[in-house]
């Protein structure tokens, strides 16, 4: 097997959808028994605690509970925000609850939940 550089390595990153890339992710994880999330650092002792409860939360999952009676609506939808192919965007649709989009901001997770809604979705943000 030939060895590929960084740089191909991105392109073929570049390549992938967020569900296949995010696949990846936890297959390299398992191989390499390794995890991908970010080390905790300790916070500043003292008064701080009752700040960080206030802070809003500011990455959202947007996760597709039950595709309801409109089926192929909500696979159209699921296609349009995850620029998915149709066979990729049923299998996400027929695997609920699953993660449409992980890690968007606010703004566009409610969107998303909105527009899955409006055909005929049930939605939730984590």
């Amino acid at each position: 097997m030939a060895k590929l550089t960084n740089e191909e390595l991105i392109e073929a990153f570049k390549e992938l959808s967020i569900i296949e890339l995010s696949d990846f992710v936890k297959l390299f994880e398992e191989t390499f028994d390794v995890t991908a999330a970010a080390v905790a650092v300790a916070g500043p002792a003292g008064g701080g605690a009752g700040e960080a409860a206030e802070e809003e939360k500011d990455s959202f999952d947007v996760v597709l509970e039950a595709a309801g009676d409109k089926k192929i609506a909500v696979i159209k939808e699921v296609r349009a925000l995850t620029s998915l192919g149709l066979k990729e965007a049923k299998d996400v649709v027929d695997s609920a609850p699953k993660a449409v989009l992980e890690g968007a901001n606010k703004e566009t997770a409610e969107k998303a939940k909105e527009a899955l809604e409006a055909a005929g979705a049930t939605v939730s943000l984590k």
